[in-house]
């Protein structure tokens, strides 16, 4: 892999998300990209034995346990503004085994899924995030292959997200800070994807509460 980026791109005016979608891979398309098969990653949420996800109060940390059809023999274990290793899937096993520590708040699951595309030397990822069965917005992640330093291809990486996503292509993501002149590693991706799937699923839970007020 080279260096990546993961944003969220909005739904376009008086659109829905499989409708941006397709506005999105056309103009991949027509700049000459090809599809390369597809993708996912995935996203369960476990709290503290003892606390619920989103309660008031709550002072246990979350554990993301995330997986990824890039890295299909892998398991990334991550806590929100904390470490993330990287293991195999046994890890998996694992956690069931310390449900008492850890319990998983399976309505809480998130997942990204969609095609790949391959623009010379640029692989694209557009995804829907669902929650549940529900479509939640729209992902896309870019990765420069050659490079594997950010700090060394963060312009052209915009200028290339500019011609497809316009006005929407991000700013520089957070974990670069730290990786400007360091190389770049699969666990920064990963970070990326539950930095979005978190602000994703916070914006819904803060709507439904909006909802019942």
């Amino acid at each position: 892999m080279g260096v990546t980026c993961v944003t969220q791109v909005p739904l376009a005016e008086g659109k829905s998300i499989q409708q941006t979608v397709e506005i999105l891979t056309r103009k991949l398309e027509q700049l000459g990209a090809e599809k390369q098969g597809t993708f996912y990653v995935d996203c369960e949420t476990y709290h503290t034995a003892g606390t619920n996800v989103g309660s008031t109060g709550q002072s246990g940390k979350l554990l993301y346990i995330m997986h990824c059809s890039e890295y299909p023999l892998s398991t990334f274990a991550l806590f929100e503004n904390g470490p993330c290793l990287v293991a195999d899937q046994n890890l998996d096993v694992m956690m069931i085994k310390l449900k008492g520590f850890f319990q998983n708040a399976k309505a809480n699951k998130m997942e990204t899924r969609g095609t790949r595309y391959q623009y010379c030397d640029f692989l694209v990822k557009i995804g829907t995030v669902t929650m549940g069965q529900s479509g939640r917005g729209i992902s896309v992640e870019v990765d420069y292959c050659p490079c594997a330093v950010p700090g060394d291809c963060w312009n052209l990486m915009v200028e290339f997200m500019q011609s497809f996503m316009g006005s929407h292509a991000p700013t520089v993501p957070p974990v670069f800070s730290s990786k400007h002149d360091a190389l770049y590693t699969p666990a920064d991706t990963m970070v990326q994807y539950m930095e979005l799937l978190n602000k994703i699923r916070k914006h819904q839970q803060g709507t439904v509460t909006g909802m019942r007020l």
